[in-house]
C-alpha cells in the first residue's frame, strides 16, 4: 500500500510518516522549510520512506511531487492533505498577503494535490484521501479568522468530493483535530495553555500520535466517508 502525505516532515504529518511505515506502507511525504527533520526521518525509516520538497500552494509543485512518488512506489492509495500553517491576530488589521498564504496552502493546497490524483483513482476506482481541517473549522477561533474559514473550506471540500467519488469507489473524510501538542501550537504561553486545558473536558492536549492513529483508522475503514471525526478531548462537542 502506497501512502502520500503533504507536510509530513514534523508534527502530525511525521507521526502520520512512522505509524503507516511501520504498518507496511511505502509514504512519500513533502515538506517545505523543514529540509532537516524531512531528511533525518526518510534516513530514520529507510527505502518505505521518501521526502520530495515541494509548495502546496503551488499545483506544479505538487503536480511533480506525485510524479515522483509514482515513479519510487506506483500508483497511491491513500492521499492525506496535512500540510498547513496558521496566522493569529486581529482580523481587520490581516494583510491581504498573510489572507491569501493561508487560503492557498491549507485549502487551494489540499486541492491541488487532491487534483493530482483524483483522476489516476478514478480510473482504478479505488482510493481513500483525507482532509486535515481542525476543530476551528467546527467551531471558529477568535483571531484566527483565516485559519478557521480555510479548515471549514476543507470540510465543505472534503463532503462534496465524497459525493463527486463516491461512485468511482473512492473515499474522502475529514479530521478536525483538537489542539495539539505540536510546534504549531507552541506559541501559547503557560497562562494561556493551562486555559485551553482546562477547557478541554480530558483535561490535556492531544499527541500528534493519536491523531496519526485516527488517519490510520480511516484509511482501513471501508465504509465510512464523507464524515468529519474531530478527535479534540471534548473541547467541541
Amino acid at each position: 500500500m502506497n501512502a502520500l502525505i503533504t507536510g509530513g516532515s514534523r508534527g502530525i504529518g511525521a507521526a502520520a510518516v512512522r505509524l503507516f511505515t511501520s504498518k507496511g506502507w511505502n509514504t512519500a511525504f513533502t515538506y517545505l522549510n523543514s529540509e532537516r527533520e524531512a531528511l533525518a526521518l526518510e534516513e530514520q525509516i529507510g527505502s518505505s520512506a521518501f521526502a520530495f520538497r515541494a509548495d502546496a500552494a503551488s499545483r506544479k509543485e505538487t503536480e511533480n511531487f506525485v510524479r515522483a512518488a509514482r515513479a519510487r512506489f506506483g500508483p497511491e492509495d491513500l492521499l492525506i492533505c496535512n500540510a498547513g500553517i496558521s496566522y493569529c491576530g486581529l482580523f481587520q488589521t490581516m494583510k491581504e498577503e498573510d489572507w491569501d498564504r493561508v487560503i492557498d496552502v491549507n485549502l487551494k493546497g489540499a486541492a491541488n494535490a487532491c487534483m493530482a490524483v483524483i483522476p489516476s483513482m478514478v480510473q482504478r476506482k479505488a482510493g481513500c484521501i483525507l482532509l486535515v481541517s481542525s476543530m476551528w473549522g467546527l467551531a471558529g477561533a477568535s483571531c484566527e479568522a483565516a485559519y478557521s474559514a480555510s479548515k471549514a473550506g476543507l470540510i465543505g471540500l472534503g463532503k462534496a468530493l465524497a459525493k463527486e467519488l463516491g461512485p468511482s469507489g473512492i473515499r474522502v473524510n475529514c479530521i478536525a483535530p483538537g489542539i495539539i501538542d505540536t510546534r504549531m501550537n507552541a506559541e501559547y504561553d503557560d497562562s494561556a495553555r493551562e486555559c485551553m486545558m482546562e477547557m478541554t473536558p480530558l483535561g490535556r492536549f492531544g499527541t500528534a500520535e493519536e491523531i496519526a492513529e485516527t488517519m490510520l483508522f480511516l484509511a482501513q475503514s471501508g465504509f465510512i466517508t464523507g464524515q468529519v471525526i474531530s478527535p479534540n478531548g471534548g473541547f467541541v462537542i
